[in-house]
């Protein structure tokens, strides 16, 4: 690793401008990027975090903003917190059954199920997400009549590749579906699920209508986060999937107000 020789504040400015470009930055990367130690990394994000342009989360750091109505987009918080959504999913893989019909909601944790499904015999997937769909489609080109078929509602698309709206609403309405997966801006105890996007959280709501069972998949770092509108409580969510970080607090919550709490250990930690 070859120094830089950049000094403190030169290097500040230089994560400040990544963050307010892609909106999160990873240690690891700044590490390669800025040719100094993952210790000089941590204290420059600190330094930020003071400062109030960034916000520190588990590897890395987003940009300092109101939670309650930003909206980060699929590309940023696809690289945050890979293990624990890597734990979440494999665990929610296997609530999966061959020939069922799944509905994939939006967002990167609900993606990494998806992309686990993808050797399921007579699979349906119905999904409002443009990541999902194109993956599923993929799989289905490169794997013909193995691959899960696919539905994909109509709607206009958010800045996380859902798609939302009248047309993606009327067409989740006229579904039933055997399972839904459902991930989440944001979890606590009183507000419940929740989301910056008014009109992701009426296509949520009708997502959840349409289930037979509803499983979401948040890691530890959703716990606490209240996002401006609500689109499920607790006691509707039969299984709640997280990873092994979340407190003790979460955990007694959860388990008293979902149907199922599931905590998936997560690789090295």
């Amino acid at each position: 690793m070859a120094d830089t020789g950049l000094l403190a504040h030169q290097r500040q400015a230089m994560i400040a401008e990544m963050v307010r470009r892609s909106g999160a930055v990873r240690v690891a990367e700044l590490v390669d990027q800025l040719g100094v130690s993952d210790m000089t990394v941590r204290r420059d994000l600190d330094a930020l975090e003071r400062s109030g342009v960034v916000k520190k989360v588990h590897g890395g750091a987003v940009a300092a903003s109101d939670t309650a109505i930003d909206e980060p987009g699929f590309e940023a918080k696809s690289g945050l917190e890979s293990a624990a959504k890597a734990a979440v999913a494999e665990a929610a893989a296997t609530l999966v059954e061959p020939g069922s019909v799944i509905a994939v909601a939006a967002g990167t944790t609900a993606y990494a199920v998806a992309a686990r499904l993808l050797h399921i015999p007579r699979l349906t997937v119905v999904t409002n997400s443009l990541p999902v769909a194109e993956l599923v489609r993929s799989a289905g080109d490169e794997h013909g009549t193995g691959a899960p078929s696919l539905l994909l509602t109509g709607g206009s698309p958010t800045p996380s590749a859902a798609l939302v709206g009248p047309l993606a609403d009327q067409a989740v309405r006229s579904l039933h579906v055997d399972l839904l997966i459902l991930g989440a801006h944001g979890v606590s105890e009183k507000a419940g699920l929740t989301t910056p996007n008014l009109a992701e959280a009426q296509t949520n709501r009708a997502l959840v209508a349409s289930a037979r069972r509803v499983a979401v998949v948040a890691d530890h770092t959703k716990w606490g986060v209240v996002a401006l509108s609500g689109f499920a409580a607790l006691d509707e969510i039969d299984v709640f999937v997280t990873d092994s970080a979340l407190n003790t607090q979460a955990r007694a919550a959860l388990t008293e107000a979902v149907g199922e709490l599931v905590v998936a250990p997560v690789a090295g930690a």
